[in-house]
């Protein structure tokens, strides 16, 4: 955006209040990718920092040939993936795809419907349990893919990436979720509110 591009340039020349901005528009994105990463808040909101940090200090750096959004989020990306290689954390859940691009979503979280809460809870445990295994490049990849609506080339340039390879990770993730996806048994679907995306 237009305006990012102003703030930077500010932001290079010194001025804090240009960085405070780039925060205040930046920071609910760089915290969801963060915790979609690493599943947990702290870790996220620790994760977040680090990354706005890092931005600050090699802000010179910054491409302006490059969406900044899309240099910001590889910071987030590639911090969080040194961290899953160092530690195995828990993981956060997703929306499930198969190969032909069906979804199914989790239950609502402001339900009342305590079925619909018992669900959601043991559909999340699954989904932990078949993402752990993930490797945590092909993890990045999916979440700009099905998140941030990041093309394949986009993803490229974040993770460093051939554009061929990203297409090969996400065929390869989507088709290893959906086959360990497919070979349990899923728990009976609670009646779906009208806004919900029908299972796949």
């Amino acid at each position: 955006m237009k305006d990012d591009l102003t703030w930077v340039l500010q932001a290079q020349q010194g001025s804090d209040e240009a960085f405070t901005k780039l925060v205040e528009s930046y920071q609910t994105p760089v915290y969801n990718l963060c915790y979609r990463m690493l599943g947990e808040p702290d870790l996220a909101e620790d994760a977040a920092q680090e990354t706005f940090l890092r931005a600050f200090q090699h802000l010179n750096r910054y491409d302006q040939k490059r969406p900044f959004a899309t240099w910001l989020l590889s910071i987030a990306a590639h911090y969080c993936i040194d961290r899953l290689r160092r530690r195995k954390f828990s993981m956060f859940s997703m929306d499930e795809e198969d190969e032909d691009g069906n979804t199914f979503e989790l239950a609502d979280p402001a339900s009342p419907n305590p079925e619909a809460e018992l669900v959601k809870r043991e559909l999340k445990d699954r989904l932990q349990i078949l993402l752990k295994d993930l490797d945590e490049t092909d993890r990045a990849a999916i979440i700009m893919r099905y998140w941030y609506d990041y093309s394949e080339v986009e993803i490229a340039d974040s993770l460093r990436l051939t554009v061929s390879a990203v297409k090969s990770r996400l065929h390869r993730a989507r088709k290893e979720l959906a086959g360990m996806w497919n070979e349990g048994s899923m728990p009976a679907k609670a009646e779906r509110s009208a806004y919900e995306s029908p299972a796949f």
